[in-house]
């Protein structure tokens, strides 16, 4: 699923209403419909008591049009208006004046010097106050309000986005915000939705269709990409039924140190469930027998060093390399890593420690393949790319240094996000469960392993990703998210193949006598 800027929404906005040859009132009439249907499929004229704030731009527009049809529709409704400036658009005027010919109780003009109206806990608040044009902190009696409709507790629906949240740059004041419950988007979802900073201001979304030019929808490029089931499925590569080992690569994993060669295992592990033909491991010494004893399907290659790797040397060639895992930071071991970059050829995906390095000695990064992969924790990113001020800084200086050094790099989190160059690509998968020890390991195997099978790196990252989160997402119907540990992730990564392949499930049909046909 694409997401649009706002910029890119204004446009669709104005190609639909020319190609269309509707007026852009028709297209507010659209919207508004659209949410009321979705509140009267649910609510089925329940009495709940409604109240809709408007503010007096196109967002306001929506939200009186919404009031009009739950009005004309016998609900409870209670329509405010935020008066916060003269300028009001044209179309919340028309539908101003619209709604005041459905019913005697006209919307309340609300003001700085007016007391906010009455919330109680099972009310139902619908925030149209700002949408995604607004561009400059909200005054602070409006601020006022939305701590009004928090303090309520009242469940609130917010129109294409929370007031008071910027679509594209972090905020200063979450007081200044709508926390809504949920939030019915329009065309496309929000980037804030899934950043770290700002996710919490909607609990849950949906995107309407308010009918936008399909053309424009389909060919529109956008920066961003929300990634799903639809959007991986398209880069499965299918098995031959004649098809061998040798035709999906030679997976080499180098890493380990005294007491972390256990990273090395899951990740070899990994990468040979994503799919990977055959699987070698270059370790110390000392994590020949682990790794012999516990994986029985790995091939080891060892250093000449007992407890870390002090020089790579191995007489494979590799179709894919992940580097770093466990790896440490020793001065003998950096040497062995910056000797090793000099003479390789083979894809990389550099994770943990790898990473650690290349901070350490930022001229190594000169000397990486063009699209390696870098697989960074929050802290080994910063001590990439440096500090950030917020969400939208992080993503612009992950951006530049991908740009620079021609990198493919992942931003962790609740929706991870893959960067290359200006492209942002956010998965959908994943849950808490992940937050456990060796979970990264894990993700750089399946990474590496889909880069054996000649995915190419951006493809393998992104299916990566979202194949590392899916395998979670079932492994805690039997885990629960305390009790996942990484191992699991290995152990139900086929689950997350086949469920690609999975249709809904289809409610039962009712046939003409009654009952449910089997």
């Amino acid at each position: 699923m694409k997401i649009f800027s706002k910029e890119q929404i204004y446009a669709g906005d104005k190609l639909t209403a020319k190609k269309q040859q509707i007026s852009s009132t028709d297209l507010m009439e659209r919207a508004g419909t659209q949410i009321f249907n979705w509140m009267h499929m649910r609510m089925q004229g329940a009495q709940v008591p409604i109240h809709v704030f408007c503010g007096i731009g196109n967002n306001g527009g929506d939200g009186l049009v919404l009031a009009r049809h739950l009005i004309t529709h016998g609900y409870n409704v209670n329509t405010f208006i935020i008066n916060c400036s003269d300028k009001r658009s044209k179309d919340f005027l028309i539908n101003y004046d619209r709604i005041k010919n459905v019913t005697k109780k006209w919307p309340v003009l609300l003001s700085c010097a007016e007391d906010f109206p009455e919330i109680n806990p099972d009310d139902i608040i619908v925030d149209a106050v700002f949408g995604i044009g607004l561009n400059r902190p909200v005054d602070e009696w409006v601020k006022n309000l939305f701590k009004h409709f928090r303090a309520s507790k009242a469940f609130t629906l917010a129109i294409d986005i929370p007031s008071g949240l910027f679509p594209d740059k972090a905020i200063e004041d979450e007081d200044a915000v709508v926390w809504a419950g949920f939030t019915l988007s329009f065309a496309s979802p929000k980037l804030v939705f899934f950043l770290p900073e700002t996710a919490k201001y909607t609990v849950q979304w949906e995107v309407l269709d308010i009918g936008l030019d399909q053309e424009f929808l389909f060919t529109t490029e956008t920066e961003v990409e929300l990634i799903g089931k639809h959007e991986v499925l398209p880069n499965y590569i299918p098995r031959e039924k004649f098809s061998h080992k040798g035709q999906f690569g030679h997976t080499l994993i180098i890493g380990g140190s005294y007491g972390k060669i256990g990273a090395v295992t899951l990740a070899s592990r990994a990468a040979l469930s994503a799919g990977a033909g055959l699987i070698s491991a270059f370790v110390p010494k000392c994590g020949y027998t682990p790794l012999q004893a516990s994986f029985p399907e790995a091939m080891v290659i060892t250093d000449t060093n007992e407890e870390k790797i002090t020089s790579i040397s191995f007489a494979i060639e590799p179709t894919v390399i992940g580097l770093g895992i466990g790896v440490g930071t020793d001065t003998d071991t950096i040497k062995a890593f910056e000797a090793f970059l000099k003479t390789n050829k083979a894809p990389l995906v550099i994770d943990a420690d790898g990473i650690n390095i290349l901070s350490k000695k930022k001229t190594l990064l000169k000397l990486l393949p063009e699209a390696t992969v870098l697989t960074p924790h929050p802290k080994e990113l910063e001590r990439l790319i440096g500090t950030w001020k917020d969400d939208f800084d992080k993503l612009k200086k992950v951006k530049t240094f991908s740009k620079k050094h021609k990198l493919i790099i992942i931003i962790k989190g609740a929706n991870t996000i893959t960067v290359f160059e200006d492209k942002l690509y956010v998965n959908t998968t994943g849950n808490p469960g992940l937050s456990t020890a060796g979970s990264g390991d894990v993700l750089t195997g399946i990474i590496t392993g889909l880069i054996s099978q000649n995915y190419h790196p951006l493809t393998a990252t992104i299916f990566g990703v979202y194949l590392h989160g899916k395998s979670a997402d079932i492994a805690i119907e039997d885990f629960g998210y305390q009790s996942l540990i990484a191992s699991h992730v290995i152990d139900y990564l086929g689950e997350a193949y086949l469920d690609l392949f999975k249709q809904p499930e289809q409610p039962p049909q009712q046939n003409p006598e009654g009952g449910n046909e089997q």
